[in-house]
């Protein structure tokens, strides 16, 4: 039998369960998968490099840093993606700009998800200096298995030839 929260609270069941099915089609897809604190919450982290030739020799290193938390509003969503950018970029292997660039995935999954929180990840990538980018995530996970993503998916102008390649990755791990 399932528990109810009885205090008009949501179950953190369902983004827990969500987080551990992401941490899954992560390793699946070949990232490899670690985990760090953030604050009072688990953050579980995939990472993967590509290089293309169509993207002339440059390498994309792409990290979904991902928690699970009880409540998102755009006060959090912020300060997590500035966090992520900062870890990602702390993590990030070669020369900065020289090739290789960074795309950052993070990611906050709550049954409690504000409007203000989906509003700010759909309205625009976030870019800092010259080759961190990152794509909010928000996942409102209302029942076991499901969620509902919300996340800027057009073009940006720096990085913009990484655009399909992130959408692609992110429509495995959010599906």
């Amino acid at each position: 039998m399932t528990q109810q929260r009885t205090d008009g609270t949501p179950s953190a069941e369902p983004a827990t369960a969500y987080l551990e099915a992401l941490r899954g089609r992560l390793a699946a897809d070949g990232c490899g998968v670690t985990a760090t604190p953030w604050g009072d919450h688990q953050v579980v982290i995939g990472s993967r490099s590509d290089r293309k030739a169509r993207w002339f020799g440059t390498k994309v290193q792409l990290f979904v840093l991902a928690s699970a938390v009880p409540r998102v509003d755009d006060a959090v969503l912020a300060d997590f993606t500035g966090w992520a950018m900062e870890y990602a970029g702390d993590l990030r292997g070669g020369l900065p700009g020289a090739r290789n660039a960074l795309m950052v995935l993070p990611t906050l999954i709550s049954a409690d998800v504000r409007p203000s929180a989906t509003e700010w990840a759909a309205k625009d990538a976030r870019i800092q200096g010259t080759s961190v980018i990152a794509r909010p995530v928000v996942i409102e996970t209302p029942t076991s298995g499901a969620g509902r993503v919300t996340m800027y998916r057009g073009g940006v102008v720096w990085g913009g030839m990484f655009t399909t390649h992130v959408l692609e990755k992110a429509s495995l791990y959010y599906p």
